[in-house]
């Protein structure tokens, strides 16, 4: 079990590739079914985290930036790093965002799942 910061982002990147090619399965693979997230319009469950992809991507590009990694446990860790990226709505860019995330990392029946996420908007 590789809870380096190295495996983590690569774990954590995986989500945000699927946002970026649409790819629900690969999204759903990634998540816990109680995954829980927190965001600025409210809390998502796995299958409304999911769901956003049901009409393709949901991001144009994104970059990842000065990932640090807490380890919360044994089996757990969080990863918080600054999201730059370009969310599409109906298939137009929108403009550059900036957030805060911190994403919650578990190691369950010998891999890795993301059970919580929260995006803070940067001021």
């Amino acid at each position: 079990m590789d809870t380096s910061i190295e495996q983590i982002l690569k774990l954590e990147t995986e989500v945000w590739e699927a946002l970026r090619t649409g790819d629900s399965r690969r999204d759903s693979h990634m998540l816990s079914d109680d995954f829980l997230g927190v965001y600025p319009t409210g809390f998502a469950n796995k299958a409304e985290h999911v769901g956003q992809l049901k009409d393709g991507p949901t991001v144009l590009s994104y970059e990842l930036i000065d990932p640090r990694i807490v380890v919360l446990g044994e089996k757990r860790v969080l990863l918080a790093y600054k999201a730059s990226w370009i969310r599409l709505k109906n298939s137009a860019a929108q403009p550059r965002e900036v957030m805060f995330v911190s994403s919650v990392w578990e190691y369950r029946a010998d891999r890795w799942l993301n059970t919580f996420s929260q995006d803070t908007p940067a001021a």
